[in-house]
């Protein structure tokens, strides 16, 4: 198994918004979210409000093989909302 890690802007969103909104590659075998994958730091605000402008939260994306991440990986920098991603040994 090969695991890619995101790094998902979700400024302006509300809750797990962005990460909803990302289009997932087709090969994964799963995917989570949360801030247990990194963050930009704990969020200052009202749960029901809107994340803050510059935070961000991670994901963890799992695949068969290196060569799917590596597609992978082109597939989530290509999104608007993708700042980071990176193939985890």
């Amino acid at each position: 198994m090969t695991i890619v890690r995101l790094k998902i802007d979700v400024s302006g969103t509300v809750g797990d918004e962005a990460w909803r909104e990302i289009r997932q590659y087709d090969e994964i075998q799963s995917a989570d979210f949360g801030p247990q994958f990194g963050s930009g730091g704990r969020c200052n605000h009202a749960p029901g409000a809107p994340h803050n402008k510059g935070e961000w939260i991670g994901a963890e994306i799992r695949l068969q093989t290196p060569l799917l991440a590596q597609y992978a990986v082109s597939h989530y920098l290509e999104q608007d909302r993708v700042m980071d991603a990176d193939v985890v040994d």
